[in-house]
Order: structure tokens, then C-alpha cells, then sequence
């Protein structure tokens, strides 16, 4: 495929261009393979050649496009127009907008005449004409060079508005009927390209980065050197190395050194798509551990596997007396699924681990509950009891409490139970990484500095295999029928936010970098969210053809924008509120393109002037000297 073949118009001149809180501008738009140009002509708002708009496609989620007649009547565009329904039509009136579909307000534009029986009535003398269509379609007769037709339909215009996954919206406006319909045509189906290996990643090369850099700097090997300098009970398997045993897990795998690789194969065989026990987290306080997998396929007959009860028991036989098995799913649901050849593990077989479910959302309910959050955020005329109603309906900060609290489960079961911990649900390739990296931010200090964080999102969900390509193909605006969608990494995003707003002087990076990560994670010009698992990812050689998120962050100019000026290193466990008037909106997320951010910004920058200006005479740090100004919040923290 070629993406020439994609593209029916590539240049439009004098388009207008308009977004929220910002000018028009008017300028020349122009499509290329992977991105959305409009630069602003001489006289426009802008300085003449100044590139205005920048927009990759792939961060497209829905185009909606409208037109404007400049004739009296309903005026149907001369190459492809919107069917309707079987029925009536309402009238489109001088430079009026054609209204859009009854049905949804994106659907593709039949090319080419359509058949059918097309009737104009009056149902009175004062209302105005409608159409009655039979057989859901239109006619279009021949063109004619020069006739009264084509002249009207020359003068007419069109608007598209792109709504985007990171929740931006654009409005375009479009000289011409048939260049509209042909740059939303052209848009839809670049935004709609499905081959990994045609992403802009494989193209992007940027100066300042060589494609080796980054990939390498956060391996499992560095953070089990880590875990071995205080523990000699785990070790790094290789039982993967072919993505025979595993195909979502990467190729080595950290595991107790009593376990052979042999007894690592019959345990994956007992898991739902073979991701057998694997350690997540080591504590060093206390010697527990946090594992991962997914759901044991026990079945209705109640099937066994004496390699993997081994595994597990060789887990607790270090000292400790239970350990706890933490279900993502409900009783009810973990019940059904043993219906259907999945399950849990059974009392009798694994006596000394205690089973606690824990239900966390993942799927369409929570995609839904993410769409009906942008939609309640985006009205304009809401009033304020509406808002709440809205909010509360959403759920989606119902799903935020969840997560923190299965979190601080996971957490306080190692960490004050003193017991090792296995989180698994179904799959253990969504709920079960977010509930394993939140655990590890609330007890680890390392994850909370950025390179910690970094290595900690390489471990718990890229090489962990959330399979991100699925859960980000689209977001809160798409008009397809879902899929496999589900924002399980904003989820996660949202409740790290969540921590840096209780804790702002525990974490070393800002808001600005969990943005950016959402960003990336469903549009982006590095390889580093790409596919779904380690196995994808070297069939596309995408560590070997992209370039790195890692290696763009961790550039000493760009480093210093994702800092946390306010930090202060804290080595104790931070234990977040759970409770209902601790949960927040993550108003920076979720209103980050309806209302300016610009006095935050400026106050934000004040901070970073004042840390940056302060020189202190003993090694008090940033977070403590300022913290006197910040209230009680800043010193009750430092007090933990």
C-alpha cells in the first residue's frame, strides 16, 4: 500500500483554522503520509510561512465533517452526499449547515450516483419543504460544465472538526464542497492505517537521537542485579527466550532459584496464555514478594497442577507463614470463568494462600465510563448540579478509588501483613499491571524518581505485554464500535497523579510528564508504546528501526521540563487517601484543551524560579524550605 493512494486532495488554500483559546488562522493546509500541516498565508494572523497546526494523523479519533449551501434549498454536494433515513430531511436554508445524520454525526460519504425515489412536500403552507427518500439513497444526475449547479455548489464550503486522542479538538474550514469531503476522506483513512510497521516511528529521525540510544538503559537484567544484592533466593530465567512458554511475557523472567525451567513450562501451561508466577516486587524490608500472572485454568472438574502449587509454595518457604492472592475480578465473575475452563486457585491445593477479590473494571465499562467523562467535561452550557450528576455517572473516579485502594491492599499486606502477594485477574495483562506498578510506587522511593518511574513503566507494562496497540487503537471520541479499547494506562496515569497531588514533595517528576506519557501512548513519534508485547515488537524490529521515548525524556533539555522542583527524597511508604473527598478530577487531563492553563503556568514557573534561586546553607532540601509556604498539606507530609 501506498500512502499516496490514501490521499485524493493534498494541498487546499485559504483555510481556516480554529481551536479553543487560541486565534483563527488562515492558511494553506497540506496532507502528507503522517501528518496535517497548515501553514498561515501572508496577511493572516500570523507571520506569512509560520507553520500554525503540526498534527500527526495517528492522533486523529473522529472526523466530523459539515457543509454550508449558498443556494435556497437543500443543496447536495456534487460528488458524494450523506444518505438519510427513510423519511424526512429538514430544510437547509441559505447559508445554512446541512444538519448532520440522524444517526451519528461522522459517517463515510458514498462516492458515485445513488438510486432511489426522491419526493418534496409541504405538510402546510408555513412550514418548509422536506424530503421523503425511499430505499435510503439519493440521485445524482450528470454533471454539466459551466450549468447554474456547479456554479452554486463552487461557492460552497465545508467544516471539518477533528477530535483528537489527546482529547484536542480542531475546527477546519474548507473552501469547496469536494476538497472537504476529499481531506476527510483522506484523513480518515491514514488515521485508520493498522500496520504497525507503517507508523510514523519507522520514518522519524530526528538529529539529536541515534536509534540505539534508550532502548537499552532500563533491561530486567539491571533491576535483578538490583534484587540479588539483597536476596539470594531469586533468579533470571531464560525459559522464554523463544516465546515458546510465553508469548506476552519478554525473554527472561525473574523466579525463585529453586524452580527449574522445566517446572516453569508445566506451571505456564496451567495459566491462561502460559503467563506463569512471575516476581513484580521484591521488598527489601521484610523479604516478601510481589508476583504476577494470570488466572489458573482449574476448570469445572477442578483441574490440578503440582508444578505450579510447587512454585507457589516455594514462594512462602522462606520464613512466612501465608501469602495472599489478590483477584482483580469478582467471586461471581471468577466463578463463571471457571465455567469456561479458567478459575482460581482452590483452597485445597494452596492452603496456605488466602484468596481476596478485589473487582476492578476493564473493557467496554471502562471505556464508556471514559467517553461519558470527555463528553460531561466538554458541554459548555452544563450547569452545576448537571456537572455533578454527570461526574457521578461517569464512574470514572469510582475506578480511580478502586485502583488506589487494590493498590493499597497489594501494599499493606507486604508491607504490615509481612506476606507475599500474587495479583493476577483474567488475562494478567491489564488490572494486574495496574495494580503491581501502583504497589510498587506506594512502597518503592526508587519508582518515584524519574528514571525509577521510567524503568518501572518498562517492566509493569511494556515488557510485561499490556498490549497497548489494542487498548490505545482509539479514545474518548471515536464513533466505532468498540473493540478491545479500554484506557487502562490513563487509569494508571490519573492515579500516580492522584499520589503527586497527596504527596508533592515524594515524586521527582510533575504532571507534565505523566501528559506527555499519555500523549505517546496512543499518537507518537517514538517506537516505545508500540505492539502489544516483547514477541510484536521484535517481529517489527522496532527496537531496532525507532527511535525511544526514554531517549527523548532523559535529553538534559528536555529533563529539566518534567522535574518536580518541590522534591525532596522520602523513604518511607506513602500510604494515599482512598477516601471520596480525596479523589480528584484530573482537571489538567481532562481540561487541558477547553480552558487556558495560563496563570497556573505562570505561578508553576514562579516555583521553579524560586527553587532554582534558592541557596541553602546546610543540605535542607527544596521541598522542605518551602513547604512553610505551601500549608499544612507540604508539612504533614514531610512529617511521614
Amino acid at each position: 500500500m501506498e500512502f499516496s493512494e490514501l490521499i485524493k486532495t493534498a494541498t487546499v488554500e485559504n483555510v481556516l483554522l480554529s481551536c479553543a483559546g487560541q486565534p483563527l488562522v488562515k492558511g494553506t493546509l497540506c496532507i502528507t503520509s503522517h501528518h496535517l500541516l497548515l501553514s498561515s498565508c501572508p496577511g493572516g494572523d500570523a507571520q506569512p510561512g509560520t507553520v500554525e497546526l503540526w498534527l500527526l494523523i495517528r492522533n486523529v479519533d473522529a472526523v466530523e465533517k459539515r457543509w454550508v449551501c449558498p443556494m435556497a434549498g437543500p443543496t447536495l454536494p456534487s460528488s458524494s452526499v450523506t444518505p438519510a433515513l427513510a423519511g424526512e430531511v429538514p430544510h437547509c436554508s441559505p447559508g445554512r449547515a446541512w444538519p448532520p445524520h440522524p444517526w451519528s454525526p461522522i459517517l463515510p460519504l458514498p462516492r458515485g450516483p445513488r438510486r432511489g425515489m426522491l419526493s418534496v412536500q409541504a405538510l402546510t403552507s408555513s412550514s418548509p419543504p422536506c424530503l421523503s427518500v425511499q430505499n435510503v439513497g439519493w440521485y445524482q444526475p450528470p454533471r454539466t460544465n459551466g450549468s447554474l449547479r456547479d456554479s452554486r455548489l463552487a461557492g460552497s464550503s465545508g467544516t471539518i472538526t477533528l477530535r483528537c486522542k489527546d482529547l484536542k479538538v480542531l475546527q477546519l474550514e474548507i473552501p469547496g464542497m469536494e476538497e472537504c469531503l476529499n481531506i476527510a476522506s483522506s484523513i480518515e483513512a491514514l488515521s485508520s492505517v493498522d500496520s504497525v510497521m507503517m507508523m510514523y516511528p519507522f520514518f522519524y529521525r530526528p538529529q539529536s537521537l541515534k536509534l540505539e540510544e534508550g532502548w537499552h538503559q532500563l533491561p530486567l537484567e539491571r533491576y535483578f542485579h538490583h534484587i540479588s544484592s539483597q536476596s539470594r533466593q531469586w533468579r533470571l530465567s531464560a525459559v522464554n527466550r523463544d516465546f515458546s512458554t510465553c508469548p506476552s511475557y519478554p525473554p527472561a523472567a525473574i523466579v525463585p532459584v529453586a524452580v527449574d525451567d522445566e517446572v516453569l513450562r508445566r506451571a505456564a501451561r496451567f495459566r491462561q496464555g502460559g503467563r506463569f508466577p512471575v516476581l513484580s516486587y521484591y521488598h527489601p524490608s521484610n523479604g516478601t514478594a510481589m508476583l504476577r500472572s494470570s488466572q489458573p485454568l482449574t476448570g469445572p472438574n477442578r483441574r490440578r497442577c503440582r508444578e505450579d502449587e510447587e512454585l507457589l509454595g516455594t514462594v512462602l518457604g522462606q520464613g512466612q507463614q501465608r501469602g495472599f492472592i489478590i483477584d482483580t475480578r469478582s467471586a461471581q465473575a471468577a466463578k463463571q470463568a471457571r465455567m469456561s475452563g479458567g478459575g482460581t486457585e482452590p483452597k485445597s491445593s494452596y492452603p496456605q494462600w488466602r484468596r481476596l477479590h478485589r473487582p476492578l473494571e476493564r473493557g467496554r465499562p471502562l471505556q464508556e465510563s471514559f467517553i461519558k467523562l470527555v463528553e460531561a467535561c466538554n458541554d459548555p452550557s452544563i450547569t452545576m448540579d448537571r456537572w455533578l450528576s454527570r461526574l457521578e455517572s461517569s464512574r470514572w473516579l469510582s475506578h480511580v478509588k478502586a485502583a488506589l485502594s487494590t493498590a493499597c491492599l497489594a501494599a499493606q499486606c507486604m508491607d504490615r501483613e509481612e506476606g507475599s502477594v500474587l495479583v493476577h485477574g483474567a488475562e494478567g495483562t491489564d488490572t494486574t499491571l495496574l495494580v503491581t506498578a501502583l504497589a510498587q510506587l506506594i512502597l518503592d522511593p526508587s519508582c518515584r524518581t524519574l528514571g525509577g518511574f521510567q524503568g518501572l513503566l518498562e517492566r509493569e507494562w511494556i515488557e510485561a505485554g499490556h498490549p497497548f496497540h489494542l487498548r490505545c487503537a482509539r479514545s474518548a471520541y471515536s464513533h466505532a464500535r468498540l473493540k478491545q479499547e479500554a484506557p487502562l494506562f490513563l487509569l494508571f496515569l490519573d492515579c500516580v497523579w492522584q499520589l503527586s497531588r497527596q504527596f508533592p514533595f515524594s515524586l521527582e517528576f510533575g504532571e507534565r510528564l505523566l501528559l506527555t506519557l499519555f500523549d505517546n501512548a496512543y499518537a507518537s513519534a517514538y517506537g516505545t508504546f508500540l505492539c502489544n508485547n516483547e514477541k510484536e515488537r521484535c517481529l517489527c524490529k522496532v527496537k531496532e528501526s525507532t527511535h525511544s521515548l526514554w531517549a527523548w525524556l532523559n535529553q538534559p533539555g528536555e529533563k529539566k521540563k518534567y522535574l518536580n522542583p518541590l522534591y525532596s527524597p522520602n523513604t518511607l511508604v506513602i500510604w494515599p487517601s482512598v477516601e471520596p473527598q480525596s479523589i480528584q478530577l484530573w482537571q489538567g487531563l481532562f481540561f487541558r484543551w477547553i480552558r487556558t492553563s495560563q496563570y497556573l503556568d505562570e505561578a508553576w514557573a514562579e516555583i521553579q524560579r524560586l527553587a532554582k534561586s534558592t541557596n541553602p546553607p546546610s543540605k535542607e532540601s527544596t521541598g522542605d524550605r518551602l513547604s512553610q509556604s505551601l500549608g499544612p498539606t507540604a508539612r504533614t507530609e514531610n512529617g511521614r
